[in-house]
């Protein structure tokens, strides 16, 4: 297996946490978990239980939400390299690669610390921390999928650290995630993730307070081939979360948060509490082969970002940031 981490650890609820990072990886990461210390973000305190997570996790104000990292493909999100594999080869990052990451260090290190005022947060990586073994793919780093999730427990377990283990896991679509979730599951494990009544380290779906308001995440939601239609599955989300909420008598979201698009979108209705939003998130990960099929993603560029939703001194609101990449250069 991958080495271990051989200077002080970044992560406590996952001890013995297996990387497959250098040196130079390492200390990137360590730079992310710095900077938020210097913005108040973090205190270091005690390892808490789960229990305690818990009853802290129902407090937060702020909620950051992340999907589709994608980890062990040659176009998703991996650490600085070389990058070392299961079977004693090695994988030095993209040109790419090496910039997305720089955006992933970014939102943390400095997006984050300023969207929460220095306050603390909960993260949710909702969906697809890995990329899985699907479509006859060749943009693998690895096939072997413990590779993958040593890479995303790589990239993870400084945010892990950053939230103090108020970080929870929703699972992907099964052709990435495994059947039933079972990869993302086995990286929530991994990492300490939050688990759910029935004992799950990678839920379905989440429902959690932030502040006065309530949030319903999940990775699933319908495409679209065009842009002229990109709007309808995201507010038809928030219309059936409505319709069913009126149905049985239960409190409607204030924010329903879906994935798997890649593409950042957001549709508001005006409520007796202000404003509901229905958003996607953007991804992590770039343009696959697969993409190239699709009518109007073959001629979109990625986006790359994640979004907090911040309980604020009157209403709740979203920030979001959304990194895009340049049009192929005229020839």
């Amino acid at each position: 297996m991958g080495k271990k981490y051989t200077r002080k650890r970044i992560i406590r609820p996952a001890p013995n946490l297996p990387t497959t990072v250098t040196r130079e990886a390492a200390k990137a990461a360590v730079i992310i978990v710095s900077k938020a210390k210097k913005s108040g973000v973090i205190s270091m305190e005690a390892k808490m239980t789960l229990q305690d997570r818990r009853r802290r996790a129902k407090k937060i104000h702020n909620l950051v939400v992340i999907s589709d990292l994608h980890a062990g493909c040659k176009i998703g999100l991996c650490p600085p390299g070389p990058v070392e594999l299961i079977d004693g080869g090695s994988y030095t990052p993209s040109v790419f690669q090496k910039k997305v990451y720089q955006w992933w260090e970014e939102f943390w290190g400095e997006f984050v610390p300023r969207v929460c005022h220095g306050e603390p947060f909960a993260v949710a990586v909702n969906g697809e921390a890995v990329d899985g073994v699907h479509h006859n793919s060749t943009t693998y780093i690895s096939a072997n999928k413990q590779d993958q999730k040593n890479i995303a427990e790589a990239l993870l377990a400084p945010v892990v650290e950053a939230c103090e283990g108020l970080f929870f896991m929703i699972s992907g679509t099964p052709v990435h995630s495994g059947e039933s979730g079972v990869d993302d599951e086995g990286v929530g494990k991994a990492l300490g993730a939050i688990r759910d009544s029935a004992g799950r380290y990678a839920r379905y779906e989440l429902w959690k307070r932030v502040g006065k308001a309530l949030v319903h995440l999940n990775h699933h939601i319908g495409t679209t081939g065009t842009s002229s239609y990109e709007s309808t599955a995201v507010h038809k989300e928030m219309v059936e979360a409505f319709v069913e909420a009126g149905r049985w008598g239960k409190e409607p979201p204030d924010f329903v948060v879906r994935s798997h698009r890649h593409r950042h979108f957001e549709t508001k209705i005006t409520t007796h509490k202000g404003m509901a939003s229905s958003i996607v998130t953007p991804g992590w990960q770039g343009k696959t082969p697969f993409a190239f099929r699709i009518v109007g993603a073959r001629q979109a560029q990625p986006q790359f970002g994640g979004i907090i939703i911040r309980q604020g001194d009157e209403d709740a609101y979203v920030r979001e940031r959304v990194w895009s990449l340049d049009r192929p250069e005229e020839e």
